[in-house]
């Protein structure tokens, strides 16, 4: 560092000590811009990072904010390598930010742009970052835009640790499988088979209220388990005819049909129905989009909810 830079560094510091934050913030903004000008981009991400961290522990939301997209504004000048060190810097300035303010909002897009830079399968974000954010949320207890995050993530087994929770403490008794399957369905409409599948193993064999492995209580969790069988043998024949038995399941939510046509389209390569219109016909680009669809708290039991007495579609049957 430069004499001047040093006599900064020091009027920052007892700017800080003093609660003169403003002063302070002017400082940092006035490092930012030199050293940004002497591409000295390590030492500055170092502390643009601890700046923040710095104002949100005094309570000054708007600098730290402003401090932190600074931060991002660098990662993306100086073109460093998206990694585990800078993302999870990223989640920690995150869960620092008021959970309502638009600098979160704001912060947080750019933060996902960045982290999905330079890959054509991330496009929405990293799927470790994803996860940050997610467990972030998940400790603020904002189960439904945790679930999102954790959507585009690849930890099936954080998410279904959250929506047990998240059940327990906000579902009704009889949408025990409802919440898992509105998970599956949206991991398998982004392609995530192996993450689908490894949420509803942990969510079916941890949840409290699930109290029996395959077959199990609820068809609409034979449902999933079948449809996952099938995705992974890639049994056209299987796939429509568990559409076919289990349509008074999958007619408890008006949804499900629609993410059921995207599966079969992804996986099997059926032709897409014709063109949906009104509240549901954009679901699926809604779920790219980054909305948080909730489950329907006023959806009845499914007729006949003991264990299935027969199943026309047996497990050796997808051998």
């Amino acid at each position: 560092r430069g004499c001047g830079t040093e006599r900064v560094m020091k009027k920052l510091q007892i700017n800080m000590e003093l609660g003169q934050y403003y002063e302070a913030h002017q400082m940092y903004r006035t490092l930012y811009f030199r050293y940004l000008s002497q591409k000295k981009y390590e030492e500055l991400t170092t502390l643009l990072y601890e700046g923040s961290v710095l104002f949100f522990t005094h309570r000054q939301h708007n600098s730290g904010a402003d401090l932190a997209i600074l931060l991002i504004n660098v990662l993306n000048e100086s073109e460093v390598a998206v990694c585990d060190e800078y993302m999870e810097k990223l989640a920690t300035l995150f869960s620092m930010m008021l959970p309502d303010s638009p600098e979160r909002s704001n912060f947080l897009t750019t933060a996902l742009k960045w982290s999905s830079k330079n890959s054509c399968t991330d496009s929405f974000g990293h799927p470790n970052l994803h996860k940050l954010i997610a467990n972030a949320l998940w400790k603020e207890k904002n189960y439904q835009q945790s679930r999102y995050h954790f959507i585009h993530s690849s930890d099936g087994q954080g998410c279904a640790t959250m929506l047990i929770e998240y059940h327990i403490t906000k579902g009704y008794p009889n949408e025990v499988d409802l919440f898992i399957a509105q998970t599956v369905f949206q991991y398998l409409c982004l392609k995530n088979k192996t993450t689908a599948s490894t949420a509803f193993q942990a969510y079916t064999g941890m949840h409290p209220a699930v109290t029996s492995g395959f077959p199990f209580l609820l068809p609409l969790l034979n449902f999933l388990s079948f449809l996952l069988q099938a995705i992974e043998r890639g049994k056209l024949v299987y796939f429509r005819t568990l559409c076919e038995q289990y349509q008074p399941s999958l007619k408890r939510d008006p949804t499900y049909s629609e993410y059921v046509d995207r599966i079969g389209q992804l996986f099997f390569g059926l032709s897409p129905p014709p063109k949906q219109q009104g509240i549901f016909g954009n679901l699926i680009q809604s779920l790219f989009e980054g909305f948080d669809d909730s489950i329907n708290e006023e959806t009845e039991p499914t007729a006949g909810s003991s264990k299935e007495s027969s199943f026309r579609i047996q497990q050796d049957e997808l051998d």
